[in-house]
């Protein structure tokens, strides 16, 4: 039982944690098995019905090298027209992370519209706090974009 307890703590100590998991080396946060941006939620019903809803394969894009899905041709043809307002800003990089210097992917289901563009955070905690003060974590996510932006593929 020992020995079991031990191999247990060995493993957990070598496994990568959650944020590492979750982080990604592309400009825009894909899912690696179906190749879908922001895992087919539809950017733009964030901002017409303020909800994080799936899109339908029936309606999808091609921008930025990723597929994106929609619920409805109407949000398809609003994104395809605008893309830099209606897709997550950051690649849908958390924010808050990238205030630390890391790239880690956020969750479609943890956002936020602010100054009329989508963030997505990798947690609750993080995105609360964006949305108690987006001006103070912009102005360095800002600053630090280029920079690991720069080490992600194209």
């Amino acid at each position: 039982m020992a020995f079991f307890g031990l191999l247990a703590g060995i493993l957990a100590a070598s496994w990568p944690p959650l944020s590492v998991q979750a982080s990604t080396t592309e400009r825009v946060v894909t899912n690696r098995y179906s190749g879908l941006a922001i895992e087919g939620f539809d950017p733009v019903a964030y901002f017409t019905d303020a909800a994080a809803s799936l899109g339908r394969p029936e309606f999808e894009a091609a921008e930025s090298g990723v597929v994106w899905r929609f619920r409805n041709e109407g949000n398809r043809a609003s994104f395809v027209s605008h893309p830099d307002i209606y897709g997550p800003q950051f690649g849908g990089y958390d924010p808050t992370d990238l205030v630390r210097g890391v790239t880690c992917a956020g969750n479609p289901r943890f956002w936020v519209v602010a100054g009329n563009r989508l963030y997505l955070f990798n947690r609750e905690k993080s995105r609360d706090a964006f949305a108690a003060d987006p001006a103070r974590f912009l102005k360095e996510a800002v600053a630090r974009w280029p920079e690991l932006a720069a080490n992600l593929a194209q």
